[in-house]
């Protein structure tokens, strides 16, 4: 594929217009019924229905007790202790609740749109009320004031798993096991759903349970909008509860889209398999240390798992071949050339018209390549769903490992990152 100035010849897409979504969101969960909901008596409810271990349950309770004392925000409460990052068109800063003396993380976005917008944004973002859950971060609440969308959440001390990238330089694969358990749970345990189940169900199930239960699509899955903790959790944030939001920031989205599945940046149908396929990229990310599109070629996956030659060799199964070459066009085939940096729409053409990315085996566990392969297929008929993934030999492996991942969360936080250090 020749680089230099690209034209979006094939009418590439981004962000599709989401307002209905966030309508048929509105409807289900009125004012009303999300006070309602976090009303002590339903929180009390809530931890009753759901499996938890003993630390979650004394974790969750502490959470909602803050929550409670914290009542409706203004930015006058609000003391800046330092920057944490930018995303998705906003700064997110480490504050202070003067009243309470509670930490947050306040994530600013500068919006010009009219009082009406705003005034539906705010609402729907009330949704995020709902999502009680030890999988998702928790939201004390949002406002507008001089120009910006304050949304105000729990702050994670371990930081987003880009951040920690930069320090690992690129993750175990017992680490991406918990991750994906971690993934998986965030459905099964929001609210409106009562059920008895060991809690071994984490992301994935959270992706069909924010579809199913909330009507709610993810939209934004990638390593900057899963969160660690000193304490071992896994969060997801930044999910698409807003449609006016994501419409009033559709320029923003140049990182979100280079996560986005074939589908969706063609301007087909999108649904949770679109997450899925975010979810697959995400994790080959973190396995291998870089964004994996264009695939990077054997010299460059050699030097990053410093393998030998001999212990490295592509996936020979014919069939499997096909069906990730399927609705390309193409014979599936790894990168023989060294990764170059490409113009926005020269990559969403590559997502769309290139096979996915293949992880050599010799590099990682089968169970693991197996994992992500289905995850990656460009059809999403043909991609696995969740309830899938939730059985497959990967997850089940990782269940059974232990693993001090908290310990490992707690030495990443020590770690300076690569330019704090020259």
């Amino acid at each position: 594929m020749a680089l230099g100035k690209v034209r979006n010849i094939k009418g590439l897409t981004l962000p599709p217009t989401v307002t209905e979504d966030a309508a048929v969101q509105e409807q289900n969960h009125p004012s009303s019924e999300v006070e309602k909901l976090n009303s002590p008596f339903s929180i009390e409810n809530q931890l009753k229905q759901i499996s938890l271990t003993d630390s979650q349950r004394k974790r969750m309770q502490q959470w909602f007790i803050e929550k409670q004392k914290i009542g409706e925000l203004n930015g006058e409460e609000l003391e800046k202790i330092c920057e944490l990052g930018f995303g998705n068109g906003g700064v997110v800063m480490k504050v202070r609740h003067k009243p309470s003396g509670i930490i947050m993380a306040r994530k600013l976005i500068h919006l010009e749109v009219k009082p009406s917008t705003r005034n539906q944004i705010i609402k729907e973002l009330k949704v995020l009320h709902c999502c009680n859950s030890p999988y998702i971060v928790g939201f004390y609440g949002a406002f507008y004031a001089d120009g910006e969308i304050s949304i105000c959440m729990e702050y994670m001390d371990g930081l987003s798993l880009d951040i920690v990238l930069k320090k690992a330089g690129r993750f175990p694969e017992q680490i991406l096991g918990k991750i994906s358990i971690a993934v998986r749970l965030v459905s099964v345990f929001c609210i409106f759903f009562s059920f008895y189940q060991t809690p071994e169900f984490q992301v994935l199930n959270g992706l069909q349970y924010l579809k199913e239960k909330l009507n709610i699509l993810h939209r934004d899955v990638k390593p900057s909008n899963i969160l660690v903790n000193s304490q071992g959790e896994i969060k997801l944030c930044d999910f698409g509860v807003s449609g006016q939001l994501i419409n009033s920031m559709a320029n923003s989205f140049v990182g979100t889209r280079s996560y986005m599945a074939p589908e969706r940046l063609t301007g087909s149908h999108y649904s949770i398999q679109s997450d899925i396929w975010s979810f697959g990229l995400s994790l080959v990310e973190l396995a291998i240390g870089k964004y994996p599109i264009p695939v990077p070629d054997f010299k460059d996956l050699l030097r990053i798992f410093n393998k030998p030659t001999d212990e490295l060799y592509m996936v020979d199964d014919s069939k499997l071949l096909a069906g990730r070459a399927r609705g390309s066009g193409q014979s599936a085939s790894i990168s023989m050339q060294s990764p170059k940096t490409m113009a926005i729409f020269e990559l969403l053409d590559y997502i769309v018209n290139e096979p996915p990315p293949i992880l050599p085996r010799g590099l990682m566990s089968d169970e693991f390549t197996d994992f992500v392969e289905k995850c990656l297929r460009k059809n999403p008929q043909e991609r696995a769903n969740v309830k899938t993934l939730l059985i497959h030999p990967f997850i089940e492996k990782s269940k059974m490992e232990i693993f001090d991942f908290a310990g490992w969360v707690r030495e990443m936080i020590r770690k300076k990152l690569p330019e704090d250090m020259q």
